[in-house]
């Protein structure tokens, strides 16, 4: 099994995280920019933190055998302080580095009008660096947020296939798909998706144009979930190639449309029995 996590924050993981992902068969991954916790002051403390994303995790990723890519943004949280606005400004250097597959993560979290500034910047930016949008929804009001935020996209002129709409449920995920946009989710303990709720999403509205990723992070995370949900997946009567479509072959065709992908030389998915690799037991 080959898997591809869409969305994960490896700036906030350790090497043992990198080492027993490659053990059950993650061979790539995209990082995107976020919010790290603790408010930044400066465009110096973003550009700091965009070069780690561009220069260092691709070389602990690399030590591991895992091709690592970015997603560079201003996210929404920080988006609300005037002290980031400058970072709106450096975007464009980020975006043309190797690499760099898309901007993100924008959208909203507050839904105030300095994300809806930031997120119509940034989406006119993918348009004139022909880069996919990784968009973040909101925890709160997520409905709310997505109808929104599918309505922005229509505004912008970027092409909906060019998009993934991160973070979905149960309740989201019809208005999304209907769109024309990727529909993502994050499987993450307690506050987004489980591999059995995904499982069922799955059956109910398909493999296609869907990412599912772990968006592992500072918090009560999991970057083996997506492996947790293939062999779940399995388990529940889908193929092989469906879990194929899924974890590899749908991330390689969203992220694919930046040019900028390398694959190139990725050894096979590792294969293993049992659980003990992904739980760390014994």
């Amino acid at each position: 099994m080959r898997i591809f996590d869409p969305h994960i924050h490896m700036t906030s993981r350790t090497t043992d995280d990198y080492e027993r992902m490659a053990a059950a068969g993650v061979r790539a991954l995209v990082e995107p920019a976020f919010w790290l916790g603790q408010p930044r002051t400066s465009v110096a403390s973003f550009t700091d933190y965009f070069d780690s994303l561009v220069g260092w995790e691709p070389f602990r990723a690399g030590q591991f055998g895992i091709r690592h890519h970015a997603t560079i943004a201003l996210n929404p949280k920080e988006a609300n302080d005037p002290r980031c606005a400058g970072v709106l400004d450096v975007l464009p250097r980020y975006l043309e580095k190797d690499g760099v597959v898309a901007v993100g993560e924008i959208g909203y979290d507050s839904m105030t009008a300095e994300e809806d500034h930031a997120f119509a910047a940034q989406l006119a930016l993918a348009i004139e660096h022909e880069l996919p949008a990784l968009v973040h929804t909101p925890h709160r009001d997520k409905a709310r947020g997505t109808e929104r935020t599918i309505k922005v996209v229509a505004e912008s002129g970027i092409e909906p296939g060019r998009v993934v709409v991160d973070h979905l449920n149960e309740v989201t995920v019809a208005a999304v798909k209907d769109s024309g946009s990727w529909a993502g989710f994050s499987i993450y303990p307690d506050t987004k998706m489980s591999p059995p709720r995904m499982v069922e999403i799955l059956k109910q509205f398909g493999t296609e144009r869907v990412l599912v990723n772990s968006a592992a992070d500072w918090g009560k995370s999991d970057p083996l979930l997506t492996r947790e949900t293939a062999d779940l997946m399995l388990a529940s009567g889908f193929s092989d190639d469906d879990v194929d479509l899924v974890f590899w072959r749908n991330p390689v065709a969203f992220y694919g449309q930046s040019g900028k992908l390398d694959l190139d030389d990725i050894a096979p998915g590792a294969s293993f029995e049992g659980n003990s690799i992904l739980r760390g037991g014994s």
